[in-house]
């Protein structure tokens, strides 16, 4: 509350103290309030706007999904495919895609599009931000995927939890999309406005046809400042110049995350007839406005956050928690070990003949199995008991209690699913598959890590692959 009103109140005295000095010299109004004010609100919905394509690429990078896939050898092309595309409709971008560093495949929604190489030119950008230490960058580039169309792309560094490098994935935002929304700030505000990076190349512009090609340096009047501009990104600044005898005010604000520099240019004729009616705009409309963008802003960031925070913990296709939350988890129950002697277990399950049922049943009834075991697995499972999906077909549950305790709600899971799914195949004479699972259970041990504790869960899972599958076996 205290922020709001001294943001209204320094806004209304602001205004009350341009609408005297801009009768006087509209320089001063143009230069202490239009272009920084309309600079910091544009800041602020592009940041709002576009760096929803940096928090997804993000994501993706960190999916276990991903990793694991990669990791994995790539076996099941149509999965990446599949991810990719709802990855695309799902958050409305132009594109998405994965270049796996082993194989050197280019994926994107609709598939392989081709093998990156360092003899194409096209694919610069790979080379360069692999030899790069960024975990990500924006690039300007023509979409080979969709007939050469100008694209922003932004590019995402793909490392598993031990920090090896397994390739780039990201996203791409259609170039007309990113020029309509700056045309329509320019609309809004009365101004030019576009983005150049650090070496003075337009990247973004309401005029498609200069994103990518001009260069600040060559531009008239705004050559004689370009040097100076482009050494003003830590800061905001704020420059004059003439263009054809009409002075021309420009401002800046750097932008961080995409390495470019917000421009906002504003001539100092068409300012004129706009500062005899700004007092009485700004002091109606501009209170509200701040109050308005100061909810909006505030509401917007909380939604944000907490959908990312439950995005970073949770399995996309099950709904059940990932690797990465179930970590945390082991962490608190070791603690709690630690501090009382409370003892737990592990379960490792895994679906049997998995791939059997993928090639048989199809990918989709695949799919739908997974999110049915995990279903199975919540019910089935204590409230004090915690289940995460560990990659692929495998489930992870963490037991409070000791291993007996374990084995039986192993057991009770290994009977629900026996008794309750199967599956039909896609042959004429439509056999049909019991699902079954194998568990491995083990206790926790003091001196005991994930990586120990899980090992020996693993091992006594494969012990019941080996006596047959549909089993529980304790190690």
């Amino acid at each position: 509350m205290a922020v709001t009103a001294i943001l209204v109140g320094a806004f209304v005295l602001i205004s009350l103290f341009n609408y005297n000095v801009s009768r006087k010299n509209i320089h001063d109004e143009i230069v202490y309030s239009a272009l920084p004010l309309t600079r910091d609100n544009i800041y602020s919905e592009i940041q709002a706007g576009i760096m929803r394509p940096i928090f997804v690429s993000s994501l993706m990078a960190n999916d276990t999904f991903l990793q694991d896939w990669t990791a994995f050898g790539e076996k099941d092309p149509d999965a990446i495919q599949r991810y990719l595309s709802e990855i695309q409709d799902e958050y409305g971008f132009f594109s998405s895609f994965f270049v796996s560093v082993s194989t050197r495949n280019y994926y994107y929604q609709g598939g392989i599009l081709k093998k990156v190489s360092e003899r194409d030119r096209h694919d610069d950008w790979y080379y360069d931000f692999i030899n790069s230490s960024e975990k990500y960058d924006l690039i300007v580039d023509t979409n080979e995927a969709a007939s050469n169309i100008l694209t922003i792309f932004i590019n995402h560094r793909v490392q598993d939890h031990a920090g090896k490098f397994l390739g780039v994935t990201g996203v791409g935002l259609k170039m007309d999309k990113v020029s309509k929304l700056l045309d329509s700030f320019s609309k809004k505000y009365s101004k030019q406005i576009y983005l150049v990076d650090l070496s003075g190349i337009v990247q973004a512009h309401s005029d498609v046809d200069l994103a990518g090609k001009t260069n600040i340096k060559n531009m008239p009047g705004l050559k004689d400042v370009s040097d100076r501009l482009l050494r003003s990104s830590s800061t905001p600044a704020m420059f004059e110049f003439s263009v054809d005898g009409v002075k021309e005010y420009l401002t800046t604000r750097y932008i961080p995350e995409f390495e470019w520099i917000l421009v906002v240019q504003q001539s100092e004729q068409a300012a004129l007839g706009a500062a005899r009616d700004n007092l009485s705009r700004t002091l109606m409309v501009g209170g509200g406005a701040t109050l308005l963008i100061l909810s909006l802003s505030i509401m917007t960031i909380n939604h944000f956050q907490i959908r990312l925070e439950k995005q970073a913990g949770t399995d996309a296709l099950t709904g059940v928690a990932n690797r990465r939350l179930f970590e945390q988890r082991f962490e608190c129950a070791m603690n709690d070990h630690r501090r009382s002697g409370k003892q737990f277990s592990l379960i490792l399950l895994d679906i049997d003949d998995f791939k059997r049922i993928n090639d048989l049943c199809g990918h989709l009834k695949g799919d739908t199995i997974i999110k049915d075991i995990s279903a199975a697995i919540s019910s089935a499972v204590r409230d004090a008991d915690f289940c995460a999906r560990w990659g692929g077909d495998e489930f992870i549950i963490l037991v409070d209690g000791k291993v007996d305790i374990a084995m039986n709600v192993a057991e009770r899971i290994r009977s629900f699913v026996y008794n309750s799914y199967k599956c039909s195949t896609a042959s004429p004479e439509a056999e049909e598959i019991k699902i079954t699972v194998s568990c491995g259970v083990s206790e926790f041990q003091d001196g005991d890590s994930l990586d120990s504790l899980a090992l020996r869960a693993d091992k006594a899972m494969y012990e019941s692959k080996i006596r047959g599958k549909d089993q529980v076996v304790g190690g």
